[in-house]
């Protein structure tokens, strides 16, 4: 987009900036599942999904979010406006997503409903949303229960193959969001009958007060909604007073959003008309909704019924106001609605570059949807879980030994991207990098605000460590923060110094955590442990016995040499501005050249095989490389850098640094490389020559080339296994193109074969970075054995293009990432969505895992936003 293009979402984005306009203030922060998460587990033994399973959702008080269906609410969660129906034979309303615990699914959690985020801008001026709910009873108990009896070997037993949406028997539910203000909102419910008969719904526009009361800790009163002429009124001392009207003449519901003892505990001294005295009254006819009109949840009740092929629209107005008169709702909405829906247009016209594909721009669009749908206000103080609420019980025995009892600083309350709204809504640390660079493209304020908001001291440790997820804080994710930070503030137009020196600071805290906790042997090669790889190891590198040996880490190693080279760019930009951050460039080069020579010297480095493989240092002195083909090996070609000479002479005191390093340490030159003309430096964990090799291995198709992208693991394992033997039991790794076979480290996720989108990004910006110091000059076989040689720039586009081709339609008409299920690929109610799934089959692209994983799944825009800006044919 160049400068002189603007549309009315930019300046909205710009006011937001300069914070003269609160357009953030409101926005679809509340997430698809609250119940079965860490926050809400009150156990001894730290299970959360028994802990608070979904049987308790409808009935039981969250503690710290809550959630619904294409809900909205404000930055501070203190109010929640959602979707709740109910099609006439399902045992509880569909005010949330269902799926399996982890426990229950043959592949870990697993949500069981078919819904997308089709549109949204990023100030929440215009958002969209689509969910298609069966007109029979809901298969809640069968998809437990057929789950239950598959093994790990089958595949997941999915809503769409009970047969449900046979014969078309469902509705479609839009429902589309416009502001008319920072805080006017317009909700448009529009349901259509995909059935063959005339039928009946009931639609639920729900408002309600998250429960902040019943902790014990606030003074404050009790917030409440109550009807005026026929409208809801909210009035709370956060939040002031609000108003919510709909058209027509629907009934209003109120009940308490309260915790129903009597159904979950037997105790008849709660609330008398629980958070569930909605559902009770819809679903059964119950006395449970308050005849006083008065609660802390309501709902507007409309029962529409729609002909075959029909649909019918109702509208929602939410405003906040200062006065007492009715609510408008009908003046002005339509116009309001088509205008926000042509301004977005006008905005992602805007963003893609010309010569964009039709199906080009329907990825970008979705997947960028899907990420700005993804940002979920996320709470949780670790202190007060740790130690109880002073209005409830103590906390059990033993509570402090489950988990997180060493992060007593992290107090969250805060707007995040979140991988997945279902599956992991909760922040993760190397996702969230991934999540800011593709965010960047359209709102690089945000994206810079994210990246500097998990540095603070209510999230970052004392000790410098960055926490990894709520599972486990303390778990180790890939050092990506810089990466993502210099991603960012170059997309941002590379101007803003301020923001590259806050992260940089603190970015000193936690790259000193690595190097004084994760090189156990003082040697320059790392142990991260788990790394977000989950079970590519056949080791638990996590909680390997000190008693059986250590492993040392080719992927941990080579990310900490990528991380010096981060941190190295980020001083020598900032010392353009202040010459003072050369001398900490100096101690970065340092770093990353005494991490690469130690990688390539160690042993990690299989001249016969040119992979780099982790290394097991068994307590007897044997040192046992673990020969397993996978994207471990690969990490190191992350770890490059090209620079411009003319800069680095800008910088004398750097430069007379590096050259006196270089001479006084020979066996260093093989990590820099100059061109012959001396227009860049190439700083390379992977010296050019072993590139090549490596990369015949890599872009072989009956290796790690999978026909739409790079696998986690060689498909050459498939026959040839890998096994090594630890106390007595053998561990082995082979090639597993899908969802794992077994449940070790996690047991619901897979880099034993299918394709991954975050490293695969990766990959091809380490080749491009080789190929932009030497243009043209290094060629490799692509794929290996066809006779084809790309420079590596070309191999990167065409890496790239393999990812894109996921969500294109192939030969036959069908998606690969959809191709499983005919219903999604050719029905048009169904094939003009996109799913945006966790990871894909190393054999036939097939999504899996997380069916809504727009966090780093949404890397996907990032790639056809790069390629269209270097023009690169498809």
């Amino acid at each position: 987009m160049g400068p002189d293009v603007v549309s009315p979402e930019h300046a909205r984005l710009a006011a937001a900036d300069a914070a003269t306009e609160p357009w953030r203030d409101w926005g679809p922060y509340l997430a698809e599942r609250a119940w079965g998460s860490v926050r809400e587990d009150y156990s001894a033994d730290g299970d959360a999904w028994a802990s608070f399973p979904h049987d308790q959702a409808r009935s039981r008080a969250y503690r710290w979010n809550d959630d619904g269906m294409a809900g909205f609410c404000d930055d501070g969660q203190n109010w929640c406006l959602a979707l709740a129906l109910w099609n006439g034979t399902d045992p509880i309303l569909k005010e949330r997503m269902f799926g399996l615990t982890g426990p229950q699914g043959n592949h870990g959690e697993d949500v069981k409903d078919y819904w997308w985020y089709t549109d949204a801008t990023p100030t929440h001026s215009w958002n969209s949303w689509r969910y298609h709910y069966p007109q029979s009873a809901f298969p809640y108990d069968d998809l437990v229960e057929t789950n239950a009896a598959r093994s790990k070997l089958d595949p997941e037993y999915e809503l769409v193959d009970t047969g449900i949406f046979d014969e078309s028997r469902y509705w479609v539910v839009t429902v589309d969001y416009a502001k008319d203000g920072p805080h006017d909102l317009l909700m448009q419910i529009s349901v259509e009958n995909a059935g063959p008969q005339t039928a009946t719904l009931r639609v639920l526009p729900t408002l309600w007060f998250r429960n902040t009361w019943s902790w014990g800790y606030t003074k404050k009163a009790r917030p409440q909604i109550s009807l005026k002429d026929g409208q809801l009124v909210a009035r709370s001392e956060r939040v002031g007073t609000l108003r919510m009207a709909g058209d027509g003449a629907p009934s209003a519901l109120f009940c308490d959003n309260e915790t129903n003892t009597a159904r979950l505990y037997g105790q008849r001294d709660g609330a008398r008309y629980p958070k569930d005295g909605i559902n009770d009254r819809v679903v059964h006819g119950a006395a449970t909704v308050n005849p006083a009109q008065t609660g802390t949840k309501a709902a507007l009740d409309y029962s529409v019924t729609v002909a075959p092929g029909a649909t019918s629209t109702i509208r929602v107005r939410l405003t906040k106001t200062d006065g007492d008169a009715a609510l408008d709702v009908s003046t002005g909405f339509d116009r309001t609605i088509a205008t926000r829906r042509a301004e977005a247009d006008e905005f992602w016209a805007a963003v893609l570059p010309d010569g964009s594909t039709p199906a080009e721009a329907q990825i970008v669009r979705q997947a960028m949807a899907g990420l700005l749908w993804s940002k979920q206000f996320y709470h949780f103080d670790v202190k007060k879980w740790l130690s109880g609420d002073p209005a409830g019980p103590p906390p059990p025995p033993g509570r402090a030994e489950v988990r997180n009892r060493d992060w007593l600083n992290l107090d969250a309350h805060d707007v995040l991207l979140m991988p997945d709204s279902w599956e992991y809504p909760w922040f993760a640390a190397w996702d969230l990098a991934f999540h800011c660079v593709t965010l960047a493209h359209i709102d690089p304020a945000f994206a810079k605000a994210q990246l500097i908001l998990l540095l603070r001291e209510w999230y970052m440790h004392p000790n410098g460590q960055l926490p990894a997820y709520e599972w486990n804080f303390s778990d180790v994710n890939p050092p990506t923060h810089a990466w993502a930070a210099l991603a960012v503030f170059e997309l941002d137009g590379g101007t803003d110094f301020v923001f590259l020196a806050r992260v940089f600071h603190k970015l000193l805290m936690n790259f000193t955590w690595w190097t004084n906790n994760k090189d156990s042997g003082d040697n320059n090669l790392f142990e991260g442990g788990f790394m977000g790889l989950d079970n590519i190891s056949p080791l638990d590198r996590s909680t390997l016995p000190p008693s059986v040996g250590t492993i040392e880490q080719a992927d941990a190693t080579a990310w900490m040499a990528n991380y010096s080279l981060d941190l190295l760019q980020i001083a020598l930009r900032l010392a353009e501005q202040d010459v003072s951050y050369e001398d900490v460039a100096s101690k970065f080069v340092e770093h990353f050249l005494t991490i690469a020579a130690a990688a390539n010297s160690s042993g990690m480095w299989d001249d016969d095989d040119a992979f780099f493989y982790d290394i097991l240092h068994r307590a007897d002195g044997q040192d046992v490389p673990l020969k397993v083909r996978s994207l471990v090996g690969l990490v190191p070609v992350v770890a490059s850098l090209v620079y411009s000479d003319d800069r680095l002479d800008s910088l004398p005191h750097f430069r007379e640094r590096l050259d006196w390093v270089l001479r006084n340490t020979p066996t260093l030159t093989d990590f820099v490389h100059v061109r012959a003309d001396r227009k860049t430096t190439l700083l390379a964990l992977v010296p050019p020559e072993r590139l090549t090799r490596m990369l015949a291995k890599v872009f072989d198709t009956s290796g790690m080339l999978s026909a739409h992208g790079v696998r986690g693991i060689s498909a050459w394992h498939r026959d040839h296994p890998f096994t090594v033997e630890v106390g007595g039991v053998a561990a082995s790794v082979d090639y597993e193109p899908a969802e794992s076979t077994n449940g070790l480290f996690g047991g619901n996720s897979n880099w034993r074969g299918p394709v991954w989108f975050p490293l695969n990004v990766l990959l091809i910006e380490g080749l491009r970075a080789y190929d932009s110091h030497a243009p043209g000059e290094m060629t490799v076989e692509f794929p290996s054995g066809s006779g084809t040689m790309l420079t590596l720039a070309e191999a990167a586009d065409t890496l790239s293009t393999r990812l894109i081709s996921l969500f294109l339609p192939g030969p036959d008409g069908r998606r690969p990432s959809d191709a499983r299920y005919r219903l999604l690929c050719t029905d048009p109610r169904w094939s003009s969505q996109l799913f945006f799934y966790e990871y894909f089959d190393g054999d036939t692209g097939q999504g899996l895992g997380a069916s809504h994983q727009t966090g780093w799944t949404a890397l996907v825009a990032h790639l056809i936003l790069e390629r269209q800006n270097r023009k690169v044919e498809p």
